[in-house]
């Protein structure tokens, strides 16, 4: 999902093979040598979590073939997976950031989904969000189909803001708006612990930034894709309230991923801004907490994200009977994602995120409603999800917090790196 904890993209023991080899008889539906080669990035729960869902999935369809492969999160899997979609030797069906679709010459390196197959299993535009769906579609054809959404959250220990007056009577934290409710609301939290308000990763702080600069409406570059119009001084506005919210220590001046999740689990912040992913982690713990979405600090509602989508990697000359298996796959996938949805995304197969399965999930499904205001990185083929981007921001925005650099120097460097990016031609 994001590149921030290593937990979660640590290769899965066995990844070659999750469930591998399962060369099943043909006794139902499908061609007796119909099979599904899988690829995907999940390690960590995540990982642990789809090898549960691809066992049900086998198990009620023992007349495909399939195999799942789990790579290295980020680069790595991308790389592998444009080799083998080069050579057209890609597996039958591919795990895809849609944050990184349209970098990756989608016409060039993947198939077009079948709507007409997908339709047929019971799957259509209909049944997403038009803002997802329609980032899927390239030149009037398909070429993902969303399995989730991933946005930034908050997360809140139900204990300490109890004490820092945050909870309204259901026990839910009131609603956090504004610049200055925004501090206010950390610095009752900091009150109560003692030491911080709210942990985030100001190491990689993009997401962060991203969201408040998303929130006050800033563009980033012009629709070509090939000119970067970025608002200086919003951006530097959103850096500057950063910078304000670490001096007066409510929020670390210094802190990497895995120290903001130890800052929450601990007790030493009482809120938290990360990835929905890590409910599982916390839920682990036992620790007193839920979630809701991050606040809404400026003008509008904007949550840093992205989405898993399924992707059929080119293949030369893709077998008929391999499509219609892989969209029986998919279809099955989106039709039990509330089995994904435990791990903390939202489904994007809107039938699931009105169903009692998913509606009864606490506290994942208390941030559904950011859904259609996920704020997706730039379309860029050096941006999305464990792309070059993030790690240009990181760069230059992580003195902010502890007074190493300026944020006007900060904002420079950064631009410079962008627009050097602009100017090299994309590798895919």
């Amino acid at each position: 999902m994001t590149p921030f904890t290593p937990s979660r993209r640590t290769l899965l023991a066995g990844a070659l093979g999750l469930t591998g080899g399962l060369a099943l008889s043909g006794c139902g539906t499908f061609s007796p040598d119909a099979r599904v080669r899988e690829w995907n990035l999940f390690g960590g729960g995540d990982g642990a979590r789809l090898l549960q869902i691809h066992d049900k999935f086998v198990a009620e369809h023992k007349d495909i073939a399939f195999e799942a492969h789990t790579l290295a999160w980020g680069a790595p899997f991308y790389t592998k997976l444009a080799m083998s979609a080069a050579g057209g030797r890609a597996p039958e069906v591919a795990t895809l950031h849609l944050s990184r679709l349209k970098g990756f010459s989608p016409t060039t390196m993947l198939d077009p989904i079948p709507v007409d197959l997908l339709a047929k299993a019971g799957i259509t535009e209909q049944d997403f969000l038009p803002e997802t769906w329609q980032r899927c579609v390239v030149e009037d054809r398909l070429y993902a189909v969303p399995l989730d959404l991933h946005p930034f959250v908050m997360y809140y220990n139900t204990e300490i803001c109890q004490k820092a007056g945050l909870l309204g009577p259901d026990g839910k934290i009131k609603q956090i708006k504004g610049v200055d409710g925004f501090v206010d609301a950390l610095t009752a939290v900091k009150d109560v612990t003692g030491k911080l308000g709210a942990s985030v990763d100001t190491v990689g702080p993009w997401r962060l930034w991203w969201t408040l600069y998303g929130q006050l409406d800033g563009p980033f570059l012009d629709e070509s894709g090939t000119r970067l119009v970025i608002d200086d001084a919003k951006a530097l506005e959103a850096l500057q309230y950063l910078v304000k919210l670490a001096t007066d220590g409510l929020i670390p001046k210094s802190s990497n991923y895995p120290a903001a999740v130890a800052l929450f689990s601990s007790g030493d912040a009482g809120l938290s801004f990360n990835g929905e992913w890590e409910v599982t982690t916390y839920q682990t713990a036992k620790m007193k907490f839920s979630m809701a979405p991050f606040p809404t600090v400026y003008d509008k509602p904007a949550y840093a994200g992205d989405a898993h989508t399924f992707v059929m990697p080119h293949q030369t000359g893709r077998r008929q009977a391999d499509t219609e298996a892989t969209i029986e796959y998919i279809a099955w996938m989106l039709k039990n994602s509330a089995d994904w949805a435990a791990g903390g995304h939202i489904p994007a197969y809107q039938p699931v995120v009105s169903s009692p399965e998913y509606l009864n999930l606490k506290p994942q499904a208390e941030y559904r409603s950011v859904a259609p205001d996920v704020f997706f990185d730039p379309d860029a083929w050096f941006s999305g999800s464990g792309a070059q981007l993030q790690s240009e921001a990181a760069a230059a925005f992580s003195g902010i917090f502890n007074g190493r650099s300026a944020p006007k120097q900060a904002l420079d460097q950064f631009k410079t790196a962008v627009q050097k990016l602009l100017d090299t031609p994309s590798p895919v």
